[in-house]
């Protein structure tokens, strides 16, 4: 590819963002998924091809001159929504379903309900982008996720610049930029600056006219804020009366609410089948489900009936067991989970009440 003439940045990568928050702050532990997933994401695009570019012309934007070049985000506030304003921008079902498919394998988005995934699409803002403007700038701070509606772009790192000695002693620097990355409709860039204020580790440059969906770091932590809030509101009466979470304090049953998930199962359906290994922890919400163990001849044979604020799956969490019985809903059945991990690291304070409790299951051993 020969050199480019390259625009100076378009005044979308400043804007404003699209939300009014406050200024309380407190323990943000909840966006500490972010460190394992960027070394990821950094490895996968030192991955691609590359090529030497000689880019005489690459101008720093404007807006990142006066800016401070360090690691940071914003902290909110989980329990407080009251001053959200959340900007809705309309779409046509044809771009919702693009921009739900752009989000839908992006580790960021891969984790969130259907109800917040909706919520980050409502809020994404359409810009128009000439060709050749330097979307992302590498060292400046990033605030903004793009999902390509039209057009391309490519995206590159600046090598160590080599320095060329003129006749008359005087050394320039020549830069080098390496091409690690194409984008057409449909794709993607720009998720590390959702996590935190951090100096781009690319150049991105539209390679055509475009028209990107646009999303902010603010507005996006915020959605998860409010979600947040949204479900302990939602699961913390509901863990308060399961006897084993009565002891926890409230910080404790706000932790588990904010990592549960919700499930849903239709009428027959096979939570889990005896023996199966397990890698989930179930309460029901709402429902009933029932458990079944294989007889002597091979026939299931109900030995257990639950319902709501009952809960089943911890056997192969506490001791690696194969799964005990096979569980089915009974109806519409509505339950939240918890993966090995959280189970693990949350559940420290009632474990011995479960391993107690879990003498249940030699019943079912046993029938």
């Amino acid at each position: 590819m020969g050199d480019h003439t390259i625009s100076e940045v378009h005044p979308l990568v400043n804007e404003p963002p699209s939300i009014a928050i406050d200024n309380q702050t407190c323990n943000d532990d909840s966006f500490s998924m972010t460190m394992t997933a960027i070394a990821e994401q950094q490895q996968k695009e030192d991955s691609f091809s590359s090529q030497i570019l000689s880019l005489q012309h690459f101008p720093l934007p404007n807006y990142c001159r006066e800016r401070r070049q360090s690691v940071s985000a914003e902290s909110f506030n989980p329990d407080n929504t009251s001053t959200l304003h959340f900007t809705q921008y309309p779409k046509t079902s044809h771009q919702r379903a693009r921009i739900d498919a752009a989000i839908a394998n992006n580790f960021l988005f891969r984790s969130l309900d259907q109800d917040l995934r909706q919520h980050v699409v409502d809020t994404m803002a359409e810009k128009r982008i000439p060709n050749g403007t330097v979307v992302v700038q590498q060292g400046s701070i990033g605030d903004f996720y793009y999902i390509i509606e039209e057009g391309t772009f490519e995206c590159y790192i600046e090598d160590q610049p080599d320095m060329d000695n003129a006749a008359d002693g005087k050394s320039t620097a020549k830069v080098h930029h390496r091409h690690v990355a194409s984008y057409g409709s449909g794709g993607s860039f720009g998720e590390l600056a959702l996590m935190y204020n951090a100096p781009r580790a690319a150049t991105v440059v539209a390679t055509s006219d475009a028209v990107v969906w646009v999303l902010d770091r603010v507005t996006f932590r915020s959605l998860l804020q409010e979600s947040m809030a949204r479900k302990r509101h939602m699961y913390d009466g509901f863990l308060a009366h399961i006897p084993i979470f009565q002891s926890l304090s409230l910080y404790g049953r706000h932790k588990i609410a904010d990592a549960l998930e919700s499930v849903h199962f239709d009428d027959k359906d096979v939570v889990m089948h005896e023996g199966d290994s397990g890698h989930n922890f179930y309460l029901i919400e709402d429902g009933v489900a029932l458990c079944y163990k294989k007889s002597s001849d091979g026939s299931l044979v109900q030995v257990n009936k639950l319902g709501k604020g009952d809960y089943f799956g911890e056997l192969a969490m506490l001791y690696e067991n194969p799964r005990a019985a096979t569980v089915v809903a009974d109806g519409i059945l509505k339950c939240v989970t918890l993966n090995k991990g959280a189970f693990n690291r949350l559940l420290g304070p009632v474990i011995d009440v479960l391993q107690c409790n879990s003498k249940n299951y030699q019943d079912l051993n046993d029938a």
